[in-house]
């Protein structure tokens, strides 16, 4: 059995002074966990793709569905991002054993958590109607749920999976994965849902089911790749498995329900903000959403970047470091802030074309353009404070302070955004543009208290 780390990539090892390596680094990291990102983006496009030919009711059904199945699915997801800093650190102090131990309490954790997660979606009906909801709408999304369900204890242990095998330097396994994923999720949603080779059609219940048999074929894949390929055979990743590790899952938890409560915070704020738009108006709302879909697709590549920061900067505290933990996060913002500014200008210059693409170019839909349009450019200033949280919020992560994230969370999100966007919205009549500001403005005061609290850790840690 190894004791010690064979490090396959020699800055993991050496401390390195030279920025451009920390940036070939990091980019080298980040780019598959961007791409693996946008494909589990493609895949829950496919779905709705596909659902879309059930009828308006039926994607109205997976959208309250998905409402449902993605509050409970966070709080799995936090938990999950701890595993990458505590990997990140054993690999970063050559300590093969710990590698091993933060994967196996990830997948215990996953496997725990999944049994009282599935509640929500199971009752989703219940949930639904107690919010509102038509019984129809309620009735629809519950056959959806009734598949989706199953599959959040594999689509979590593959997330921990990933995790480990981004924190020893090797993300590409995930993506392969991820991009086998797409055409066999597609295929098997339309086998499913319309009934073809002699099976029943199953409708919602199909596509469900067929996200579930998914999730659990790319965890299984991801297991045998950590448990029979080198480097993750080095590790012997799967020994021990069935001994809960009760120290180490106190410190899984203790880092990752803060990460947890703060997507909540996010997720919470985004809902109200659809309610907030239903109240302007119908326009207002569907060119919201618009925007909030662009956003969604241009926030994969600061999410890359922030796993990647996470990864970085576990190695460099792992290493007890100080100064590289202080330039990985330095790197990651640097690179951030050059990425997001470019893409930015980009969806600002084809801003009517992307209004377009959703809405066609009649004269009904001219107005949902335009307000489309305007929000991708107020927006500009929320993609790159977004972009800044997301990979100084990674950065954090890889030193292991998450509870101050949470109450920074709490601050931005609902102590300023929200605030500040009722306010524009309704007091000084700016509509919906005034939402995005508000929103605009508590992520800017987020991103600042995440930068701050990362460079007073740091200067704690140099002395």
């Amino acid at each position: 059995m190894l004791d010690t780390v064979h490090h396959s990539q020699p800055q993991a090892g050496v401390p390195s002074n030279h920025l451009a390596v920390e940036f070939a680094e990091t980019l080298r990291l980040a780019v598959p966990l961007m791409l693996t990102q946008l494909g589990q983006i493609a895949m829950i496009t496919t779905d709705l793709a596909m659902i879309g030919r059930l009828g308006e009711d039926a994607v109205a059904a997976a959208a309250l569905a998905h409402t449902v199945y993605f509050v409970s699915f966070t709080f799995g997801l936090g938990l999950m991002s701890a595993v990458s800093p505590l990997a990140a650190q054993a690999f970063g102090a050559g300590d093969v054993r710990l590698i091993r131990r933060s994967l196996r309490v990830g997948l215990w954790a996953a496997l725990l958590i999944s049994l009282p997660m599935m509640a929500s979606p199971l009752y989703g009906e219940h949930i639904l109607l107690a919010l509102g909801q038509a019984p129809d709408s309620a009735a629809l999304a519950q056959r959806y749920l009734n598949g989706l369900a199953w599959g959040i204890a594999p689509a979590l242990g593959f997330i921990a999976l990933r995790s480990m095998m981004s924190a020893v330097n090797r993300p590409q396994a995930p993506l392969w994965i991820t991009l086998a994923a797409i055409p066999a999720n597609a295929a098997l949603v339309y086998v499913l849902i319309h009934g073809l080779f002699g099976l029943p059609k199953l409708g919602l219940f199909g596509a469900g089911l067929a996200t579930t048999l998914v999730n659990l074929g790319t965890f299984l894949a991801a297991l045998a790749i950590a448990a029979w390929r080198k480097p993750f055979a080095n590790y012997q990743p799967l020994a021990r498995l069935w001994r809960i590790d009760w120290p180490l899952m106190r410190q899984l938890i203790a880092i990752g329900a803060p990460i947890s409560f703060a997507l909540l915070m996010e997720y919470g704020l985004f809902s109200s903000a659809a309610l907030l738009m239903g109240l302007i108006s119908t326009t207002a709302l569907a060119a919201h959403q618009i925007a909030l879909q662009v956003t969604a697709v241009l926030f994969m590549v600061p999410l890359g970047i922030g796993m990647a920061a996470t990864v970085r900067v576990g190695h460099a505290f792992g290493r007890n470091e100080p100064a590289a933990v202080k330039r990985a996060g330095l790197v990651a913002a640097v690179l951030g802030i050059v990425l997001i500014s470019a893409l930015t200008v980009a969806i600002i210059l084809g801003r009517y074309q992307l209004g377009r693409l959703f809405f066609g170019s009649s004269e009904a839909s001219a107005a949902t353009v335009e307000l489309t349009a305007t929000l991708l450019v107020v927006g500009a200033t929320f993609f790159i404070a977004d972009g800044l949280q997301t990979i100084m919020g990674g950065a954090l992560r890889g030193i292991n302070d998450t509870k101050m994230t949470l109450l920074f969370a709490v601050i931005g999100y609902w102590c300023v955004a929200f605030p500040i966007a009722w306010l524009l919205a309704f007091n000084a009549a700016l509509g919906a543009v005034g939402v995005w500001i508000g929103f605009s403005v508590g992520t800017f005061v987020y991103a600042g208290l995440l930068i701050l609290r990362f460079r007073t850790l740091t200067r704690r840690l140099a002395e």
